[in-house]
This record gives structure tokens, sequence and C-alpha cells, in this order.
């Protein structure tokens, strides 16, 4: 008799679980109550457009800002070569690259852990502040180096506090924006890191003037110069960079935090007890089982190795391809403007179709094209100048857009938040090992045929767009079967227990 008691009490919990299912914005949502989605699903367009522009107004810009001086700091070195730097150091052979590519050991490797560092932080943006303040100071000590050894401590240092900010940057959007909004916001802060070669070429131009100022040669104030707002800007984000919706209430309504909240809420697709702040040990062996981050990280892996591999190299070929010292920094800062403005447009495009697959596509086929333009070439980069620098224009167009949707796709398919933010440091840190095959794409000895570089950014991108296409397969199979299944799983399991599934969840669909 106490069994059948049993089982009926069971019976009657997961009936009562699947009246709670609500479906919202093509989320299925468990545990939400009807004065929640009464309130959500009557939230008005204009208070929709208030409250996220309030958001906009505050993210979006400090983020770009910083990811523009992360990028520009990373970069500046390409610059800084071209204006004496290897000569001064007495850099021989592959030094160079080497160096470039150190600042990747320690970047890809701590990724993960500086996520779930940023977890145990009530306010994300204090964690942002140290970091950058961190980086900053380093990046000023560079222009201090003496030898070899020297830089590439400075440079193994830059990685290790530079590693956390993509990573922490997108948790962060994560908090305040639905899936369908992500691309186009991510996208403006790609878009700076698109600017930062344009910015730094310009910069590098001006402040090279300076040599011979207190003793030290112009690329030395490169590095000093631009440090140094690194550091004016790592103050300002204590003060400037918000946080969550619960911690805005100095500028937030309580109905505009609430909406935040619920979409929070809805679009990891339920939840019935309050997160902790620690990282669960499970969480991380779960990401880490997670195949399709792995094939998410592809996209990234092809990005990175193709925009360090130009954002390195573009000084040096726009000067083999005849131009004086100058003029190569100069010339060097058009194609990431037209980068720029090829971002936005592909990510606003992602975000109206509400579709990630041709936006990744699309650009991987442009760096194709541009890669076997100027492979035709056969090193006549400086007899075909126009084509050769048209192909270089056409590269970096299509390299910069890849980034925004390809991050916006792995995260919003990974649910619960605490997962999310392990799988999203997860897919930067297999992603960007791309950096370092990137630092040693182009080497000097291959100058001007470079036909190493060119013939691998050739096959990334044609490998990048194969795997695209694979992937948008996959979850369209996998939205298909859970679809068969979602019926059983309400009956079968709890609503705490399909929570805890998390994007694995019957419930859960793949955003494509």
């Amino acid at each position: 008799m106490s069994l059948r008691n049993s089982i009926e009490k069971d019976e009657a919990m997961h009936v009562e679980a699947a009246a709670h299912i609500v479906e919202i914005d093509s989320f299925r949502v468990l545990g939400l109550t009807a004065e929640d989605v009464d309130f959500y699903t009557n939230y008005g367009e204009d208070k929709k457009k208030k409250t996220f522009r309030k958001v906009d107004v505050r993210l979006v810009p400090m983020l770009c800002l910083l990811y523009l001086m992360a990028h520009i700091d990373r970069a500046n070195i390409g610059n800084a070569k071209i204006e004496g730097m290897v000569k001064d150091l007495g850099l021989t052979g592959v030094q160079y690259n080497i160096v470039l590519s150190i600042f990747f050991v320690p970047y890809v490797l701590f990724e993960v852990p500086s996520n779930i560092l940023l977890k145990m932080f009530k306010r994300p943006s204090w964690y942002l502040g140290i970091l950058v303040l961190s980086w900053g100071t380093i990046m000023t000590c560079t222009g201090l180096t003496k030898n070899y050894a020297g830089l590439m401590v400075v440079r193994l240092l830059l990685g290790v506090f530079e590693a956390g900010f993509f990573p922490a940057a997108i948790y962060l959007c994560s908090y305040w924006y639905m899936p369908k909004d992500m691309a186009s916001r991510i996208s403006y802060f790609y878009c700076a890191s698109s600017l930062s070669g344009a910015f730094s070429g310009l910069l590098a131009a001006g402040i090279a003037q300076m040599d011979g100022v207190g003793g030290y040669e112009g690329w030395r104030w490169i590095f000093i110069l631009e440090g140094i707002v690194t550091v004016a800007l790592g103050v300002a984000c204590f003060f400037l960079l918000i946080d969550t919706p619960a911690l805005s209430s100095r500028w937030l309504t309580p109905d505009e935090i609430r909406y935040l909240e619920l979409s929070m809420f809805i679009k990891q697709g339920g939840k019935f007890h309050e997160e902790g702040s620690g990282t669960k040990w499970r969480d991380v062996k779960i990401v880490l089982m997670n195949w399709r981050v792995y094939v998410q990280a592809y996209f990234l892996f092809c990005q990175s190795a193709l925009s360090y591999g130009i954002k390195f190299t573009l000084p040096t070929l726009t000067k083999t391809m005849g131009f004086s010292t100058t003029v190569a920094q100069l010339v060097s800062a058009p194609p990431y403007v037209a980068a720029a403005i090829s971002a936005i447009c592909f990510a606003k495009l992602s975000d109206r179709f509400y579709w990630r697959m041709p936006f990744v596509i699309a650009p991987m086929l442009i760096v194709v094209t541009a890669y076997s333009i100027v492979i035709s070439l056969n090193g006549e980069l400086e007899a075909k100048k126009g084509v050769a620098y048209f192909s270089v224009v056409l590269a970096v167009i299509g390299i910069y857009p890849i980034q925004a949707a390809a991050a916006s796709w792995n995260s919003n398919n990974i649910a619960p938040s605490g997962r999310r933010s392990i799988a999203i440091a997860l897919n930067n840190c297999v992603g960007n090992t791309g950096g370092i095959l990137g630092s040693f794409m182009f080497l000097d000895r291959e100058s001007p045929k470079y036909y190493t570089g060119f013939g691998l950014s050739l096959a990334l991108g044609v490998t990048g767009a194969c795997v695209a296409v694979f992937l948008e397969f996959s979850y369209k199979w996998a939205n298909r079967r859970k679809a068969e299944i979602a019926e059983e799983a309400q009956a079968k399991y709890t609503e705490e227990e399909l929570f805890d599934m998390g994007d694995k969840s019957p419930l859960f669909k793949h955003v494509l």
C-alpha cells in the first residue's frame, strides 16, 4: 500500500511539474509563476528599448574601450618591430616569433581558471579592474626591457593578466542580453578588436616620432604611453563598469531589474534554487566532456590564427609592398576600419535572422578568396602593390566577423549559467591556441612569398567553413531528437533534474 501511495505521489509531482512548463520566446521554461509570465510577456516594447538603451550606454562602450586597449597592447609589438625593436634588443632567427607565441601559453592556460575565479567575485567590475590595471603596468614595463629574456618575461606576464578579460566580458554580457541580442552587442567590442589595428598603426606612427626623448627609442615610447592609458582605464573600471542587474538599483528601476532577471531565468530554461557563487567541479567535468564546445572552439582557433597572423605581420607586409616605415604604419590602418564595419554588419544580420552558421561561413569564404588572390601573386607584392593591398584588406574584412557569430553561437547553447561561464572560457582557451600558430605563420626568411602564412590562412578558411556546416546539422539533429522525447522527459524527471541537465535537457532547444 505504501509503495502505491509513493507512486501516486510521484505521478502527482510530475503532473504538477508539467503544469509549470511555459514556452516563451522559443524557450521552454520551468518554474515560472503565472505572475512572472504575465509581467514578462506584457513588458512593452518601449520599456524594453528604454531598458536596453540604459544597459547599452553603460556596458558596451566600456567593454569596447577595454577590448580596444587589450588588442593594442598585445599587438603593438608588430609596430615596434619595424621601428627598430628587433635590432635594438638583438633578436635573431625566430626569436621574434617565439616572443609572439609565449604570450599565448598563459593566455590559453589561465582562461578557464580565471572564469572560475570570477564566480567568486560579487562584483565582476572589481575583478576586471584588477586585470586591466595589472596588464597595463606590464605593458608600461615592456618599454623598459633591455634584451630578449626581458621581453620574454613581460610578454609571459601580459598573457597571464589578459587571459581573463575576454571570457569575463562575454560572461558579463550574458547577464544582460537574450541570445538573439548577443551577437550584435558582442560585435561592438569585436569591432574594437579590429579597430585596434588601425589605432595601433596610427598611434605608432605618431609616438615613434618621440625617438630620443628621455633617452628612449621611439618603439619604447609606444609601449610606455599605451601602457599608461591602460592603467588609467583599469582604475576607471572600479567606478564605471556595471555588474549584474541585481546590483544596479542605482540606475535601474525595480521593474527593469525584474525584467532583466526574468530574461536570464528564461534563457536558462528556469531554475529551482539559487546557484552558489562557487564553481561545482561536476559542472567543469560536464563542460569538458561536451564535444560541441571543442567544435565551436575550432572557429575561434581559425579566427585567432588568422587575426594574429595578419596583425603581427601587417606592418611588415605593407613595408614589403615598398612603403616607407612611417607610411607602412599608416596604410596598415584602413584594412582594420573596413574590418570593423564588416564585423558590425555581419553581426547585425546574424541577430536579425537569429542564425549563426551562415555568418561564420560567409566570412570564412571571404578569407579563402583573399588568400587565393595573394598566393597567385607569387611574392610580387611590390610590383603588384594595388592587388596585394586589396587582397590584404579583403582578408581582414573576412577575419573579424567570425568571432562574434562563433562566440554567441557557443554561449547561447550552454546552460545553466555556471556551466556557461566555464564553457565560454574553455571555448576561448582552446580557440586561442590559434594565436601560437599565428605567431609562426609568417616567417621573415620566407619574405616576400610567405608561402607558409598565406597557405595556412587559406586552409583555415576552407576547413572552418566545412566545420560550420557540420555543427549546424549536429544541432538540428539534436533538436529533433529532443522534440521526440520531450513529453516523456516531463513525466520521467522532476523540474530540478531537468534544470540540472542544462543544455542536455530534452526541453533545452539549441540555438542555430
